[in-house]
């Protein structure tokens, strides 16, 4: 489909001309029509349970208000993403895993996708952008994966994958675009809930999540039906919150700044994760880029944990004003793969 050069990837005229198509067809074929919903977050919970252990919800107080953490920088690869990963390549029948699965990510769908991949058997070939960062890239080529490299400032990943799928039959694993993902997203609702009645407590009447392509925020919207849902991005990436305003969706500005939340940076979210976040009123907040180091070394002092900044803006909603906490908050803590010199560089600032 293209010719290598170093480590990326020049593009085939044929996937410049018909990149759209290319992924409808696929997306057709492989997803249908179907749309996420509560019963699959529960069957998602269910198949996420057999595999991974809860990640825990961490107490912390926060101007007079228990802030209830949800820490899936905890899980194996060190975010939310397997989630949805496993309750995708689990449901894929014999043939389909034969043929093996295509995926895009910056790093930490990349990893959850060649987790679940390596458990069950299936070759995985995940699409990345060259300048991913190198822990993330080091831990997906550690699992088995085949990595093919793009330029993310030319080229598209979506056209890239849907191409290699086409190529090869094989099933394009999207990041957030897809019914199956969304759900297992949301399994990290469903451990909440439980955690919290545990506790003695109701479900969450309040859900802030780390948003980029809406993958979470959807299953924990359709996981947590009597939560009010806010979503948080990076400034100049609030994609998301401007299309609820909205009530449309809208595409990043093309001048969006530089952002340290790479795994956020989402260009357009997609009409199944908005579907769901509209239908459920919810809203959304964009946070600074200091206010998002201000929430890892709080996340790192105060509850002991390494999150990522892309992984941290949810919390930064919250210490920042942004967000006023409810009686039963939970906050998504949704990843902690960072480099280790740029996480010292925050904490010493």
């Amino acid at each position: 489909m293209g010719q290598r050069k170093g480590d990326i990837w020049s593009v085939s005229p044929i996937v410049k001309r018909k990149p759209a198509r290319l992924m409808t067809i696929v997306r057709q074929t492989l997803i249908g029509t179907r749309a996420p919903d509560a019963a699959g977050v529960r069957r998602a919970a269910q198949a996420v349970a057999r595999v991974v252990a809860p990640t825990p919800l961490l107490p912390f107080e926060l101007g007079g208000s228990t802030i209830y953490a949800k820490a899936e920088s905890l899980q194996p690869t060190g975010a939310f993403k397997l989630r949805g990963a496993w309750h995708r390549l689990s449901a894929l029948g014999a043939d389909q895993r034969r043929r093996g699965v295509v995926a895009f990510s910056s790093g930490n769908h990349a990893q959850g996708v060649a987790w679940a991949a390596a458990r069950l058997g299936i070759a995985a070939t995940i699409v990345m952008p060259s300048d991913a960062p190198a822990g993330k890239v080091a831990g997906t080529r550690a699992l088995g994966a085949e990595i093919v490299f793009y330029d993310r400032t030319s080229e598209s990943r979506e056209d890239i994958a849907a191409a290699l799928a086409e190529q090869r039959g094989a099933t394009l694993v999207p990041s957030f675009d897809d019914p199956w993902i969304i759900e297992g997203q949301g399994s990290a609702g469903i451990e909440a809930i439980r955690q919290l009645a545990a506790l003695g407590l109701g479900p969450p009447d309040l859900c802030v999540i780390c948003c980029g392509g809406g993958g979470l925020s959807a299953g924990i919207a359709l996981a947590c039906p009597e939560a009010r849902i806010v979503v948080v991005e990076p400034e100049g990436w609030d994609d998301m919150r401007r299309s609820l305003a909205q009530g449309t969706i809208v595409p990043v500005e093309p001048d969006a700044p530089v952002t340290a939340c790479d795994a956020l940076m989402t260009q357009r979210v997609s009409p199944l994760t908005f579907d769901v976040l509209r239908a459920r009123g919810a809203t959304g907040v964009a946070v600074s880029e200091a206010a998002i180091e201000d929430a890892m070394r709080f996340a790192f002092a105060q509850l002991r944990l390494v999150v990522e900044p892309g992984g941290a803006v949810a919390l930064a909603a919250l210490l920042s004003g942004q967000v006023e906490p409810g009686e039963r908050t939970v906050v998504t803590l949704s990843g902690g793969n960072v480099d280790p010199a740029q996480f010292a560089a925050v904490l010493a600032r």
